[in-house]
């Protein structure tokens, strides 16, 4: 896809009116005035489309299908899911018959979105959908000839370095099983028996792929490296004090950038918010949610978590890990728990972590929303660099009306962090070419276009699409690639009045290990300000 193209959702923002407070970094927009449907689970295709679903059996939707339809047996004829056009912002209705209540999700390396599990007719359902151009008309489709081993509700997905997926977990799964499906799996996964209580603080694990191969798995409050090879436990990390952080105690997890300085050795997880035991068993919808943040260097012979506090508690955030390696901590409510009903007192401000910081400078407040974001949100990271807020719905079915405490949500906005302020597009460069694809430790170059000459070394960040539900992303991560001083060449300026043309030398992720096969966001960073990402595929 060219650059033109990915361009539009830029002159899309400058053509809208966002909220802004005078006194805090960031902007706001309104996208998508009414979606027709509010989206618990998200994820970005290569195609700068957007895949927005629901759960089916919550009775008809605002948004039918077009042309005619007859109801079947449990289903209606409104979509449960749609597709977002980013060049347009129009939503075309997308049809799935399963329930996808508390689902799972990760794209596989072709770009084909994996969905996985559910309630009720859900519960072993597997799922596909392969994107296309938003001219052409894709949809779900509901697998066959193949099913879960075990039922998966609120499970966790991640890719593997080989192209295949683990899901982990969910209710009443304590066990462990792959798509395409492995011989003798599902298998059980003690350590999610150990860490469960009465309240099952063990759902949606959060699950992040080392570059050694491993997976570090946090439930409740404790964590492991989990070697799924040899379905052996290799290391036990210590608790996190502040009580449980999962579902639905409802913290959020994101690993840090993996950076080519340390030869991706390096790897540090970040775990903030929550609530104590026991609030969601009560429905305490006023008791606090926690501040703390609990930041480790799991690759550490000796690791520990080194704790901080955010300036606001919150259950229910989502974190969003920028082009820029920082970490926006979005959504969510200052007290209760997750669940229909049990969250109050909406944190409207977003909140910028800085993990090159030092310690307690960290942390930035944004410019809040007025959109209250609950229970069923979701955050995901837009190629033009942008943050989609979608969902909100904290009510069995959907509910709508004066009186009604923090309704269905179905409006779609955007958040621009300050690097996307119009006085810094001067520094922001434009990809004019770049490869569709590389191999691992593969030398390519991208060039670009930038207003101002180039005073500094220029980044190369690739950022994964993850599939973002329950406050968590499932399969993010960012990789700051190597990359070789900005070459000045003839023929620039084209796309930015008075710059200058460059071409950067970069070297691609080492391994599977670092970066799993698949499509990736390639946002070139000049002096902490990205670019429009053009998608890249890892093979």
């Amino acid at each position: 896809m060219d650059a033109q193209h990915l361009l539009l959702p830029l002159l899309l923002l400058a053509s809208l009116t966002p909220h802004t407070c005078a006194d805090l970094p960031g902007t706001w927009e309104l996208i998508v005035s009414d979606a027709g449907i509010c989206s618990m689970h998200t994820a970005v295709t290569r195609f700068n489309t957007v895949v927005l679903l629901d759960r089916t059996a919550i009775g008809p939707s605002p948004l039918p299908f077009p042309g005619p339809c007859t109801p079947s047996a449990g289903h209606d004829c409104t979509a449960h899911s749609a597709v977002l056009d980013l060049s347009t912002n129009r939503i075309r209705p997308l049809r799935i018959l399963t329930n996808t209540w508390c689902s799972s999700g990760q794209f596989l390396p072709d770009g084909t979105l994996l969905q996985t599990g559910g309630d009720g007719d859900g519960l072993r359902k597997i799922r596909s959908f392969k994107p296309c151009p938003p001219n052409k008309q894709c949809d779900w489709t509901e697998l066959t000839d193949v099913e879960l081993g075990e039922g998966r509700w609120y499970a966790t997905n991640q890719v593997l370095p080989d192209g295949s997926v683990i899901i982990i977990g969910g209710r009443e799964a304590r066990s462990v099983e792959f798509y395409p499906p492995k011989t003798g799996y599902p298998r059980s996964l003690p350590f999610l028996t150990e860490v469960e209580d009465r309240q099952t603080d063990n759902l949606y694990p959060y699950v992040h792929l080392l570059p050694d191969g491993h997976l570090f798995i946090f439930a409740n409050n404790n964590s492991i490296l989990y070697d799924y090879e040899s379905d052996s436990v290799i290391r036990q990390y210590p608790p996190l004090d502040g009580g449980p952080r999962n579902y639905p105690s409802a913290g959020s997890s994101a690993m840090l950038a993996l950076d080519f300085c340390t030869n991706f050795s390096t790897v540090e997880i970040l775990v903030c918010g929550g609530t104590d035991y026991g609030v969601f068993f009560r429905q305490d919808l006023e008791y606090p949610a926690h501040k703390t943040c609990g930041r480790m260097v799991v690759t550490d012979p000796d690791p520990c978590w080194e704790m901080e506090e955010m300036p606001f508690g919150r259950v229910m955030g989502d974190m969003v890990v920028l082009p820029t390696g920082d970490v926006l901590i979005i959504n969510g409510a200052g007290s209760g728990s997750q669940g229909f009903g049990l969250g109050a007192n909406p944190v409207l401000h977003p909140v910028l972590y800085r993990p090159d910081q030092p310690s307690g400078l960290r942390f930035m407040v944004l410019n809040p929303t007025s959109i209250p974001r609950m229970y069923h949100s979701t955050a995901n990271l837009l190629p033009d660099g942008r943050v989609l807020i979608s969902g909100s719905n904290p009510h069995y079915f959907y509910k709508f009306g004066e009186g009604v405490k923090f309704p269905t949500e179905l409006r779609i906005e955007a958040f621009s962090p300050e690097y996307l302020l119009p006085e810094k597009a001067s520094v922001r460069p434009v990809v004019v070419e770049a490869p569709e694809r590389v191999g691992y430790g593969e030398e390519f170059e991208v060039v670009v276009d930038v207003g101002l000459p180039v005073v500094e070394r220029v980044e190369v960040n690739l950022a994964s699409a993850p599939f973002a539900t329950h406050s968590f992303l499932q399969g993010q991560r960012l990789l700051r690639l190597e990359t070789a001083p900005a070459e000045e060449v003839d023929g620039g300026g084209e796309a930015v009045e008075g710059g200058g043309r460059y071409r950067i030398g970069c070297i691609a992720p080492p391994s599977a290990a670092v970066a799993p096969p698949g499509y990736y966001m390639a946002f070139v960073v000049n002096q902490g300000i990205p670019g429009v990402a053009t998608w890249i595929q890892i093979v």
